[in-house]
């Protein structure tokens, strides 16, 4: 069978786009933002993408595309018979690992958006809201519930396949995800106090640019824009032949980032102009939210649009991870599609249930520790601190010295046919000499080896 691709340029873009934007771009990287100097952070992360997100997200693309196979198959297409096929594998085990906390409180977005629906924030205290975010995380059987929906969702749409499943869904959904923040944006910026939230997150303030806020950018450049996990590879591998691998990159960098500003902008204004704290974490996202909305006109049916769109940001999101071993059993194993997309499904939704039932020391599994975390903690340190710099840098290193620098120039000036010349010399020294320099320290200060 012919293996498929994505129709167009477009469904390129909003699949790419899809991966990249997820639950990080609501609430994490607008509120650093604003924590760590505002139009000054946004400078120095935008010299991390371009110095960091940027060239391993080429590097991806190429490995996918110069292929058309899974992250494991990939690179052993590329270099056979050596242990370069390991970043792959080290791809879909992060993907598993992530899945299994992330999978967790997307059920917790699923489960707010349905009590949205049934008007269960109406009139709402702090205290109320509290206690609701307290019975939703705490469970234990309804996290679970949720959790198993949210795999089921996702499996289904995969098991449709790439045009019709992953195409279909995100040509979608991410334009709706656009509208409907814009929605909440228009609306946040109405109310009294409102640019106070928009200076907080706008203000610029290079007093705050410490050497952590530099590699705070520096990791967000690289993990928001889901790297060193193999989706960019898997996803590269469904590209057009005719695809601008330069021009995707840069639009989707800087898509994903307007996603997270204008999700800055629904979020803040509305939560300066009640006097709430910004500083919440997770709990703005799930008690405060509820509370300010159900004050306004209209505002259970922005609650609604809020975490629809924050569904789809998840739910987008997982479609790239899951993607990855999905691919990997398809391909290499000859296991059908849609039975890959179920077992994925039953193993993340089953392990998932770990890092559910340890979201809280108080939580069924809460006491169950190692080195002082629990499973969910465990399952997010080891990916995000460990697999994926490692697989960046990794990723780096191969394309920078390992593979022929005309190889990759022929395939991203899609075989001449693009005159990239300049852009990719430029592209080529800094993923050779300043990219893996800046994950090294990103993967040594995670770890705890160096601090700053």
């Amino acid at each position: 069978m012919k293996r498929e691709t994505f129709s167009s340029g477009l469904a390129v873009f909003f699949a790419t786009l899809g991966s990249a934007v997820g639950l990080g771009n609501i609430w994490k990287f607008p509120y650093l933002t604003g924590q760590y100097g505002g139009g000054a952070f946004l400078a120095v992360y935008f010299l991390c993408i371009l110095f960091v997100g940027l060239p391993v997200m080429l590097g991806e693309f190429y490995i996918g595309r110069k292929t058309r196979k899974n992250a494991v198959g990939a690179l052993n297409q590329l270099k056979p018979g050596t242990s370069w096929k390991y970043i792959g594998i080290m791809g879909a085990l992060s993907s598993y690992l992530i899945m299994f906390f992330y999978s967790c409180v997307a059920g917790w977005v699923y489960f707010y958006l349905f009590k949205a629906i049934k008007g269960d924030f109406a009139g709402i205290t702090m205290a109320a809201a509290k206690t609701q975010f307290g019975e939703v995380i705490m469970g234990p059987l309804s996290p679970i519930v949720w959790q198993f929906i949210v795999m089921a969702v996702v499996a289904s749409i995969l098991a449709m396949g790439v045009k019709d499943g992953i195409e279909k869904i995100t040509k979608t959904l991410m334009p709706l995800l656009f509208v409907l923040i814009i929605i909440c944006d228009i609306r946040a910026l109405t109310l009294p106090g409102a640019m106070e939230g928009i200076n907080f997150l706008f203000q610029v303030d290079f007093s705050k640019l410490t050497a952590a806020a530099v590699l705070t950018a520096l990791g967000l450049a690289f993990f928001k824009l889901s790297l060193g996990m193999g989706t960019m590879i898997t996803y590269g591998s469904y590209f057009t032949q005719d695809n601008n691998l330069f021009g995707t990159a840069t639009k989707v960098a800087l898509s994903d980032t307007l996603v997270s500003l204008l999700a800055g902008i629904a979020i803040f204004p509305t939560v300066f102009s009640f006097g709430m704290e910004p500083s919440a974490g997770p709990g703005l996202l799930f008690m405060t939210i509820p509370l300010v909305f159900s004050q306004i006109p209209f505002g259970n049916v922005l609650l609604v649009a809020f975490f629809f769109l924050t569904s789809i940001a998840a739910t987008t999101a997982m479609l790239s991870l899951v993607e990855v071993p999905l691919a990997y059993l398809n391909e290499e194993r000859g296991v059908s599609r849609p039975k890959a997309a179920i077992i994925n499904a039953v193993i993340i939704a089953s392990i998932g249930i770990l890092a559910t039932l340890s979201v809280d020391k108080a939580s069924l599994l809460g006491s169950y520790t190692f080195l002082g975390r629990g499973f969910f903690d465990w399952f997010d340190y080891i990916s995000s601190n460990i697999l994926l710099p490692v697989g960046g840098l990794l990723i780096a290193i191969f394309i920078g010295y390992i593979v022929k620098k005309e190889d990759i120039k022929r395939e991203m000036s899609n075989n001449g046919k693009l005159n990239i010349d300049f852009v990719f010399n430029v592209y080529y020294f800094i993923l050779r000499y300043v990219t893996p320099a800046l994950l090294l320290i990103v993967f040594l200060n995670s770890i705890g080896i160096i601090k700053f």
